[in-house]
């Protein structure tokens, strides 16, 4: 099927706008009928277009490439707004504990429940499976002692709006040294 660049286009913008998750250049390109390569530039160029530095009215969206693939989420510009909106409404998702938890597992991956639990100064059985039963953790391994290690998934990147971990705000300027950090780990 061929399609005009306009067409294409709105195509690309109707599949984004019904997707729940991120998708792949790869995915469009088989449903749309033409190269990866085109699709890839094609939103290149919608993502440049979204953000419209210097236009007189900014979008309240923006597209962009996260966990593999391409995503709608509001624009950057209004994260104060919508986290207003979505902490002060009935559409918050998670607990303080829960994004507490998520925290700390994000920051300190791979991470034991024991660990957690030692770093937070709470029980946090239930607040894991939550963020299991979520999909925003896993467990990714075991220490040599049995214990079960979690970390982040791609569901955590794609909610979180980045492409890796290494997006996340450095804690560094907040956080005492590492040997600093032991020591109040050890008297918890």
């Amino acid at each position: 099927m061929l399609m005009s660049e306009n067409t294409l286009r709105g195509a690309i913008e109707a599949i984004l706008m019904v997707a729940s998750e991120p998708v792949a250049a790869s995915d469009l390109a088989e449903v749309l009928g033409v190269s990866t390569a085109d699709i890839e530039q094609h939103m290149r160029a919608l993502a440049a277009e979204y953000l419209g530095e210097g236009r007189e009215r900014p979008r309240g969206f923006e597209l962009r490439e996260v966990a593999g693939g391409w995503r709608i989420y509001s624009a950057r510009a209004y994260a104060d707004v919508v986290g207003r909106f979505v902490v002060g409404s009935s559409h918050a998702r998670l607990s303080q504990a829960a994004l507490e938890t998520l925290a700390v597992i994000a920051y300190r991956q791979p991470i034991s429940r024991a660990r957690i639990c030692r770093i937070r100064g709470v029980n946090v059985d239930g607040v894991v499976r939550t963020l299991l039963a979520r999909g925003l953790v896993e467990e990714t391994g075991l220490t040599p002692s049995g214990a079960r290690l979690y970390g982040t998934t791609g569901e955590f990147l794609e909610k979180m709006g980045l492409t890796s971990l290494s997006e996340l705000v450095p804690l560094a300027p907040y956080l005492p040294d590492a040997d600093a950090l032991e020591e109040l780990e050890e008297e918890l």
